[in-house]
């Protein structure tokens, strides 16, 4: 599948259902220009791993002609939309919260295989190698090394644990734990025989580790994962980047504007605490920010008188206690700062 006699690999980034659409926009301009039949290599973190993996599954149905699949929108694109549509994370995530015996990344296990893959393992997808074959790879990260953990049609390996080509695991597990968010859907345990491994870091700690795999998203040691590629394995290397930096966004009149605050609610506790400061400081005649000017909606106060307060605030937090961080949620933020 070499282009011009040089290979190709592609990185599908993570990011959540915004990685898996904006990397499926991505797959759909490869395949216009006739690239996306000639790819090499194709890693995946994250939700990056849902669209790889519906890709992978759904790969031999694909016509491809100069490189470009006549029948992508029925054959991967709905397939990918009706799949995001689902929104099965809630509720699996829910399940795994009530259910002290199952926990919520085996629920996401579950729903992958049930909504999307059927039983299908990695060893049934298209094999690497064979002409017409990517390879595929999703990423996770392991907990016991803190290295990367790598999930491919023909083996799973760790940099410090070695590699096992002897383990069938199904994809429903591989997509799942490689877009386990943390803390809620990971870790996720994987039990192999210790046998079936090769090479690795030898240690007395090594079989023990092997045996009992526990691994979490892929996001958290590399989001785009890209170690593969940057090893020399492809002459051309493509990056679908659909991961959202922290940013601010200012206008030289009005009150503070943000842009993407969701990120810093969820990821920077201790700047998210001191943005709060400052927007109660900013309070003027009265007006004060809501939970939905904080979360990037770009909107005016929400009032520009002084409500009731403990009426107020009380719904106010009801409605946006979904949102959580490490120190606490949205709504008791937003109780503060009325107070």
């Amino acid at each position: 599948m070499a282009l011009d006699g040089k290979t190709l690999g592609l990185a599908l980034s993570g990011g959540g259902y915004r990685a898996t659409l904006f990397g499926l926009g991505s797959l759909t301009r490869l395949n216009d220009a006739g690239l996306l039949g000639r790819l090499d290599l194709i890693t995946s973190v994250s939700g990056g791993s849902i669209l790889a993996g519906i890709l992978a599954q759904r790969w031999h149905q694909l016509d491809f002609l100069d490189g470009r699949a006549a029948n992508f929108e029925p054959i991967v694109a709905r397939q990918v939309l009706d799949f995001c549509n689902r929104s099965i994370d809630i509720g699996a995530g829910l399940k795994g919260l009530v259910n002290p015996f199952k926990s919520a990344g085996k629920y996401l296990i579950d729903c992958y295989d049930k909504h999307q893959f059927r039983g299908l393992s990695l060893k049934d997808i298209p094999k690497p190698g064979m002409p017409g074959n990517p390879t595929f790879i999703f990423y996770a990260t392991s907990l016991q090394t803190g290295r990367s953990f790598r999930f491919r049609q023909d083996y799973i390996a760790d940099w410090k644990l070695g590699q096992s080509t002897h383990t069938d695991l199904p994809l429903a597990l591989a997509v799942a734990a490689s877009s386990a968010f943390p803390p809620l859907f990971s870790p996720i345990v994987i039990k192999t025989n210790p046998r079936s491994w090769t090479g690795g870091v030898a240690g007395p700690e090594r079989d023990a580790m092997r045996g009992r795999l526990v691994l979490r998203d892929g996001g958290v040691y590399d989001n785009l994962g890209l170690e593969v590629l940057q090893q020399g394995n492809v002459d051309y290397a493509l990056v679908s980047d659909a991961g959202a930096p922290f940013e601010l966004e200012t206008r030289a009149r009005g009150p503070l504007q943000m842009g993407r605050v969701r990120d810093l609610l969820i990821d920077q506790p201790r700047a998210r605490a001191q943005l709060i400061r400052d927007l109660a400081g900013k309070r003027q005649r009265g007006a004060y920010w809501g939970i939905d000017t904080l979360i990037g909606l770009q909107g005016p106060p929400l009032s520009a008188q002084k409500p009731p307060r403990w009426r107020k605030c009380r719904r106010d937090w009801r409605r946006s206690s979904r949102m959580h961080s490490k120190s606490g949620s949205a709504g008791d933020m937003r109780w503060r700062m009325w107070r």
